[in-house]
Order: structure tokens, then C-alpha cells, then sequence
């Protein structure tokens, strides 16, 4: 079966039942995405398919139908992606565990709502847990994002 993963074709030989974690992780060692509770419910394992945030854990591979892009593929090798710098100039990141799925729900959250409040950015990121309980910061990051994506001053 074909997959497009951050901009790149892959050719992988599995059953098309298996989640597209595995796929990502064990076929292509693409290891952003990570496991956590395999149900759906914590949004370690959250990727960006054609731009719309999904849970990887739970997504058959044989199921996509669109571009995969990875915490990896966010920014471009020159430039981070806005929640990517927002997210270090806003020091959220602790353990690290669930960043690259807050990471990758935040930006797919901004490019649909450019001027979130507080509560728009609650609801939207309530899906993702944090074991660390930064969500004041992951807050703060996600605002700081919006407003540099409305500057312009980084890639979105």
C-alpha cells in the first residue's frame, strides 16, 4: 500500500487493519507520534491527515485517503512551524511525552480558528492529556502561535 508521510511516498507490505501508528513508528521509524493508550482518548499519537488532526493509534492504515504529516513534518528544516516556536518561547514542554500531540492539535485548531479565546482553546485541546499539567502554558502557546501566524512572522 501507498502512504504520503510528510510530503514523501512510502511503500509498506502490511495488513491494512493495522493502526497507522504502528505503520509510522515500526515500518517507516518515524517516532513523533507516540503510544499512549491506544484507545483514542490521550492524543499522544495525534497526526495531521490533509491538514485535520486524528489519533493514529486508532486509524486503520488501510483508511487514509489523504497526506500523513507528523510532528515531523510541522515546520520546514529551516523555519519551525508557529505552535513550535510558541511552544519553546513559552517553555511548556516537562516530561515531552504528549508535546508532539499537542503540538500537532494545536496547529491543525489554529488554521481553523485564527482568534481563539480561552475557551475555544480549552475545549479544542481537551482532548490531549497532559500527565505534567502544563495547560496554562500549553494555553499561553497557543495564543502566542495564533498571533505569529497572523504577523506573519513564521510558516503555518
Amino acid at each position: 500500500m501507498k502512504l504520503t508521510v510528510n510530503g514523501r511516498d512510502h511503500e509498506v507490505e502490511v495488513e491494512p487493519e493495522m493502526p497507522l501508528l504502528w505503520v509510522l513508528r515500526d515500518e517507516l521509524g518515524i517516532t513523533g507520534p507516540k503510544y499512549g493508550c491506544g484507545l483514542a482518548q490521550c492524543g499522544a499519537c495525534t497526526v495531521h491527515l490533509d491538514g485535520v488532526a486524528v489519533r493514529s493509534c486508532s486509524m486503520p492504515v488501510g483508511a487514509v485517503q489523504a497526506p500523513v504529516t507528523t510532528i515531523e513534518g510541522l515546520g520546514r528544516p529551516d523555519a519551525l512551524h508557529a505552535v513550535q516556536k510558541a511552544w519553546i518561547e513559552q517553555q511548556v514542554a516537562q516530561c515531552g511525552y504528549c508535546q508532539s500531540g499537542q503540538i500537532m492539535a494545536a496547529a491543525a485548531f489554529i488554521a481553523s480558528e485564527p482568534n481563539p479565546t480561552d475557551a475555544q482553546i480549552d475545549e479544542a485541546m481537551s482532548g490531549n492529556l497532559c500527565r505534567c499539567g502544563t495547560y496554562p502554558r500549553i494555553r499561553q502557546a497557543v495564543k502566542a502561535a495564533a498571533s505569529l501566524l497572523k504577523e506573519g512572522r513564521t510558516n503555518g
